[in-house]
């Protein structure tokens, strides 16, 4: 009976422990001028607990295949419970047949806003309001699954926008900047609205065939891997024809402008011409490290 109770012990702790998630989170407060706070410790520790213990699919990851992501919390000002911050997020996922990890979403968010109180309860309610501290965290959490997804299937992200989405609409009864059509064209309700436009289609085909038929063929065929991502990425000059200079190709660039320079700087030689045209006119911000393509 005891070996039988150990090991449905070990069973379940490896449920807790192996979710969706391998976040870390920092929070920095030196702006406060009172970063030694341990109010801020604590907050961090909070987080990265509720962040990497919750579960929030109904699919069972195996701890390698959990998604490696990361949240910088940059406090700028801090009174009782009021906290004015900026939130930096990032997130990766392994490239097949390699030790390679390709950055997937990365977002700069600097509306950050919230109310905390030291070791208050973190509470996740997938239809309803609890705070914009819990929102803006699950709101990016779920663009982190479902851009992840994506990568991995067409359209494959589909359940987790729609859950983002939800969280967008209900909190904006918390008054927060960044949840409303009237909060600009780089909102959190922009991003949302944008990735599940047709407008914008072609950001989610080519979130999938730049990784699947093209990273991660890699190990196999650098050289064919190569001619599928540029292809992949040409397909985002239909998307700015539509919307010259949208939010969602800074939105991919943000993510991918270091890794094409780098894949297509060196390796087997393919014709990229066509890639060095399209990307000057789809992304000139990054024409500095398009100069470092060759043939």
């Amino acid at each position: 009976m005891r070996k039988l109770f150990l090991i449905f012990l070990l069973l379940t702790s490896t449920v807790v422990i192996a979710q969706e998630l391998n976040a870390t989170v920092t929070v920095v407060a030196q702006q406060t001028g009172n970063d030694n706070n341990v109010v801020f410790q604590t907050l961090e520790r909070q987080l990265k607990e509720f962040i990497n213990n919750t579960q929030w699919t109904d699919k069972n990851y195996k701890a390698q295949e959990r998604i490696t992501c990361s949240f910088l919390i940059n406090v700028q000002n801090y009174s009782n419970d009021a906290f004015s911050a900026t939130l930096q997020v990032q997130a990766s996922r392994p490239v097949f047949g390699s030790t390679y990890s390709t950055p997937v979403y990365t977002f700069n968010d600097r509306d950050f806003q919230f109310n905390y109180i030291e070791f208050q309860n973190l509470v996740f309610n997938p239809n309803q309001f609890e705070s914009n501290l819990i929102s803006m965290l699950t709101f990016h959490i779920y663009m982190i699954l479902a851009m992840d997804a994506d990568t991995f299937a067409p359209n494959g992200g589909d359940l987790y926008y729609r859950q983002a989405q939800t969280i967008a609409g209900y909190s904006v009864q918390g008054n927060a900047p960044g949840w409303k059509l009237e909060d600009g064209l780089q909102s959190r309700f922009a991003l949302i609205d944008n990735v599940l436009s047709p407008t914008y289609k072609e950001f989610r085909t080519t979130m999938y065939s730049y990784h699947r038929d093209g990273l991660d063929l890699m190990h196999k065929d650098v050289k064919a891997a190569k001619e599928k991502i540029a292809e992949a990425i040409l397909e985002l000059q239909k998307m700015h024809s539509r919307r010259p200079n949208s939010f969602l190709m800074r939105v991919f660039f943000d993510s991918k402008a270091n890794e094409v320079a780098k894949i297509f700087g060196g390796g087997p030689s393919v014709n990229i011409s066509k890639l060095v045209d399209g990307l000057n006119k789809i992304a000139p911000i990054h024409a500095s490290k398009w100069k470092k393509i060759t043939f």
